[in-house]
């Protein structure tokens, strides 16, 4: 944690003894330290995670089940933490850890409106939420670590920035919608296969006309099918398939699932290429995905 920590004077640290309380700097020097003190783990084990961004800001909420040696019972211990983007990196601005009390214990007082609320959520009909077909597509800046640390955190950040506001421009242009940005890579869905084809296509040429340097070479993915909204995210195995085939793609190229070339049918307006079939981390069996030539389709 200690390399992710904000180097600015608003860093923040709230620990879960009533002194722990520490401010920038005190922080930095002394959080190994503070880590060393805790005895050690018998077992830990992930409950839940999630992390959102907004801008140049972004938050994330973690609870973690910890078995400590000499104690007898497991710990529930929650994590929240809020980033400030600093030089195209994120970086911790505010922790806050806490270990859960009942509140009939700390107060005297059962609450109950969250849990009904949450038990209502989960009760709801489950496709309520469902949105049908989609294509999603994800972009990603291929090398970029070498890039930063080439050009420097500023210049970075301001490639990125740029990088970030051409995508979301030609996404919108191409009856897209842009769902978020993860670091120096992007998620859209679009309504139609050949939107998103066409769309990673304008992309591609966009990218490969650049003249100022960095130039940045991008690795677009799309894959087609239901999808699950919620809120203003998507969540399902679509979206998972869309970013493991952009993960397989070579950098200056657009690979598509066999199901988002099978949506345009015989369209003779694409060409495809070098099919292969591949495993999927996370997902099961073999798929088949397919290179979208951009170069053969001008603008």
């Amino acid at each position: 944690m200690h390399n992710m920590l904000s180097v600015g004077d608003s860093l923040r640290f709230i620990g879960t003894a009533p002194d722990e309380l520490w401010l920038a700097g005190a922080v930095r020097e002394g959080l190994a330290a503070h880590f060393n003190e805790v005895p050690p783990n018998e077992y830990v084990e992930e409950l839940f995670c999630e992390a959102f961004e907004c801008g140049n800001a972004g938050w994330s909420l973690s609870v973690r089940r910890i078995k400590l040696e000499g104690v007898d019972a497991a710990i529930d211990f929650r994590v929240s933490l809020v980033f400030s983007l600093e030089g195209g990196s994120w970086k911790v601005v505010h922790r806050h850890a806490s270990v859960g009390t009942p509140n009939m214990e700390l107060h005297g007082v059962e609450h109950h409106a969250l849990a009904d609320l949450a038990k209502l959520a989960l009760s709801a009909d489950p496709l309520r939420g469902h949105t049908g077909i989609a294509a999603v597509m994800f972009t990603d800046i291929a090398d970029s670590t070498v890039l930063a640390a080439a050009i420097g955190d500023s210049g970075w950040t301001k490639a990125v920035q740029a990088h970030l506001a051409l995508v979301s421009e030609t996404v919108k242009a191409g009856n897209g919608r842009l769902i978020k940005s993860l670091g120096d890579g992007t998620m859209s869905v679009f309504a139609s296969a050949r939107a998103a084809m066409e769309t990673a296509q304008r992309l591609q040429r966009q990218f490969s006309e650049q003249i100022s340097e960095p130039v940045l070479q991008v690795r677009i993915g799309v894959h087609t099918g239901d999808v699950v909204a919620s809120g203003d995210d998507y969540f399902g195995s679509v979206v998972n398939m869309a970013a493991r085939i952009t993960a397989l793609t070579a950098p200056g190229q657009i690979r598509v699932s066999d199901a988002t070339r099978a949506m345009i049918g015989g369209a003779r307006d694409f060409s495809f290429g070098d099919p292969a079939t591949v495993t999927l981390r996370g997902l099961e069996g073999t798929h088949l995905i397919h290179v979208l030539r951009w170069q053969d389709n001008p603008a």
